[in-house]
């Protein structure tokens, strides 16, 4: 088998080194904020205790994205994942202390650990593919980055599944200890294998220059900001406290639900490119993005009144959230190819990078709300939020750019 890997092109071995760092590094990561979750409500924690857990996971997500692109600009994206393996493996093994010494501080630090570890590695990730796609193959670029982006959601969801069940089979210590031994071995053999160049800017770049100075990138970045903060402010707290405490589900179950949902969500990302222009022959623009915007927002208002009035709520949050994660899903994956497309050539995690702040910027807010709204208002008023949060991503979406699409085949 190794063998036949040494045959392939430089750039497909990249890419499956890539691939592989990324999806064994989204396991560990959908498992621990489940543990993190279950573990500490089963501690007695409230909802916005248990949210203040994840702060500085979220703010310093915000912070290593900014600076995280230059740095791969500056020091080679090799170097920006291999950092982030080796920071999630420390985290987990600060989280691996016996249960009296996991003070809400020692755990919030080492979910900042977590935080600027994840953000490090997703903006090596996705940066590495626009170095690795020629630059006339727009379609191929937007089939890569879904798959890639499509994979690692589906492995979350595998994640969250992975963690309910850990923390029943082996308890909490035992979870973190085993995850942190698999990434150490990925770790190594990043080492070994990944290029030493990639992603390294030819030209010197300033520090001053994280800061985006294009406008679609701009723009592009509030529509996201507000995109995922829709999401998280309704399911990184609310939705798995609401389905254990009004639904009465076990940990597994919880977990169970949670992993299906990503799971779903990711195979959806992975197809976008079907739904949105293989059948014509065109790769997305802004229009297309708009619309799918909208479509989202109908489907959550729907599914908040739903649940206000109370009309079968278990059947709403299974089949109506299932329906939210597809469309959901397209929407990303839109927005990943797009910050990809538009990202100048030459230091491109520069423009991933600050885009991504955005991205953990909008999870920020969504899971401080998250915890605060579902424990004075409930469920249904985080989904409202949620509502509001995608008008305004409509709306922001007016002003990306609308030019008329290559006819390139994906």
């Amino acid at each position: 088998m190794l063998a036949k890997l040494s045959q392939l092109p430089n750039g497909v071995r990249q890419y499956m080194l890539v691939t592989f760092n990324y999806w064994n590094f989204t396991l560990t990561d959908g498992a621990l904020r489940m543990l993190v979750v279950l573990h500490f409500h089963q501690l007695g924690y409230s909802p916005l205790e248990i949210a203040s857990l994840f702060l500085f996971y979220e703010f310093f997500g915000v912070v290593t994205n900014l600076i995280g692109g230059w740095l791969g600009a500056h020091l080679g994206l090799n170097r920006t994942m291999n950092i982030g393996l080796f920071m999630q493996v420390v985290a987990l093994l600060m989280l691996a202390v016996p249960s009296a010494n996991l003070t809400v501080i020692w755990v919030m630090f080492a979910q900042a650990l977590s935080g600027i570890a994840k953000d490090l590695n997703k903006m090596s990730a996705k940066s590495a593919i626009k170095t690795l796609v020629p630059k006339d193959q727009q379609g191929a670029l937007y089939k890569w980055i879904a798959i890639l982006t499509g994979s690692k959601n589906a492995l979350k969801g595998v994640g969250f599944f992975l963690g309910g069940a850990l923390l029943v089979l082996i308890g909490f210590q035992g979870a973190v200890i085993v995850m942190a031994s698999v990434l150490a071995a990925v770790f190594i053999c990043s080492l070994l294998w990944l290029d030493k160049d990639l992603g390294k800017a030819k030209t010197k770049i300033k520090f001053s220059e994280i800061f985006s100075k294009s406008r679609s990138i701009n723009i592009l970045s509030a529509a996201r900001m507000f995109l995922f903060g829709a999401r998280d402010v309704w399911f990184v707290i609310a939705l798995p406290l609401y389905l254990g405490q009004v639904f009465g589900w076990d940990h597994v179950l919880v977990g169970s639900f949670l992993a299906i949902w990503v799971i779903g969500y990711g195979l959806v990302q992975s197809i976008a490119p079907r739904i949105t222009g293989k059948a014509s022959g065109i790769v997305p623009d802004g229009r297309v993005a708009l619309v799918w915007a909208c479509v989202l927002a109908l489907v959550t208002a729907t599914i908040a009144l739903a649940i206000q009035i109370n009309w079968y709520s278990q059947f709403v949050i299974v089949i109506g959230l299932m329906i939210f994660g597809a469309i959901f899903a397209i929407n990303s994956s839109l927005h990943s190819y797009l910050i990809v497309s538009y990202a100048k050539d030459d230091g491109v995690s520069l423009d991933v990078g600050f885009y991504y702040m955005a991205n953990a910027l909008g999870r920020l807010i969504g899971t401080l709300l998250s915890g605060a709204i579902y424990q004075l208002y409930g469920l249904s008023m985080c989904l409202w939020i949620a509502f509001a949060f995608i008008a305004i991503t409509t709306v922001i979406s007016f002003w990306l750019p609308r030019n008329h699409p290559d006819s390139v085949a994906i």
